[in-house]
């Protein structure tokens, strides 16, 4: 029977969490009625969480497994849950139990009429500070690169029609954010506020250094801003650099320079060359984004799959 809601959760570090978090989910959806499925997407977590999520889906037959062959990333793992949900609903959700299934009813409850997009806004993140630092850095920087504001409390928590997956689905970028590509869809989105849990095991994977990669490609990948502000560093630089050019005339023509063109000519090699290799650069980061995608590898490489159907 298709289900009436699927829950896709990314597994990477949280094997403990594993049990609490479905009984959690089990006991929140069964009082509504409606039928659901849980799909957990291992991601080659390095604790074996695979053997666990075979043992809790002996006794939990609206639970799918599907096992990555190597570390793909949070995102390419959303992407390989979403492909298999079958639910007229969808949420999306971590493992760590940050956020909390309890809170699934108010993002369902919300996501009526109109609204295609429900995302859950953590007020109060039960994070330590380099964690939410961090966040706020990711997402400002994000923001600045892509030009679309973006609200760091909000994250890829959310409920999702089947409109919206499957408009998702389609995308054949290889480069995958899962928020970004709701956001372009321009669906209706409706936002609720919730409870953001503690983490009970782990750390999560992104350190500041990752956040702040992540950001520069997704930039890359969504976004022709860092192009263009290539070409505005390059009219700045010839701007200095006609200054100086200006200044050392001035001094020649007031004798303090014995040796002419020497000032102007070493500005120019200098100033130049850094805006030909920061220019050739970005050229080539795009280059190499067209080359990723240009061979159309899958988004990810399955290696086991686990359903009771």
């Amino acid at each position: 029977m298709t289900p009436t809601i699927s829950i896709v959760s990314p597994v990477y570090g949280c094997r403990g969490c594993l049990e609490d978090l479905l009984d959690r989910i089990a006991a929140t959806l069964i009082p509504r009625g409606q039928t659901f499925e849980v799909i957990l997407v291992d991601d080659a977590s390095p604790d074996g969480a695979w053997t666990r999520i075979v043992e809790l889906a002996a006794t939990r037959p609206w639970l799918r497994g599907i096992r990555l062959a190597r570390n793909f990333g949070q995102h390419h793992a959303i992407t390989a849950g979403i492909e298999q949900a079958r639910g007229a609903v969808t949420v999306v959700m971590d493992c760590d139990l940050q956020d909390m299934p309890e809170e699934i009813p108010h993002l369902l409850d919300a996501l009526h009429g109109e609204t295609e997009v429900v995302l859950g806004q953590r007020v109060n993140r039960r994070d330590g500070v380099m964690k939410r630092l961090g966040s706020w850095a990711f997402y400002r920087i994000l923001g600045w690169l892509t030009e679309t504001p973006y609200d760091h409390t909000t994250a890829n928590f959310g409920a999702y029609s089947r409109k919206v997956i499957d408009t998702i689905n389609r995308m054949p970028e290889a480069d995958r954010f899962f928020p970004l590509l709701v956001r372009w869809t321009g669906y209706r989105t409706a936002y609720v506020t919730i409870t953001h849990g503690q983490r009970i095991q782990g750390r999560s994977g992104y350190s500041l250094h990752a956040l702040l990669r992540l950001a520069m490609t997704v930039a890359i990948s969504f976004s022709d801003k860092p192009l263009r502000l290539v070409v505005k560093l390059g009219l700045a630089f010839a701007a200095f650099a006609l200054c100086v050019v200006g200044y050392s005339i001035y001094r020649y023509s007031m004798g303090d320079v014995q040796v002419a063109g020497f000032t102007s000519i070493l500005a120019s090699i200098w100033l130049l060359g850094g805006v030909i290799l920061c220019s050739t650069g970005v050229v080539g980061l795009y280059v190499g984004r067209l080359f990723s995608n240009a061979k159309q590898r899958p988004h990810y490489v399955v290696s086991e799959y686990l359903s009771h159907d």
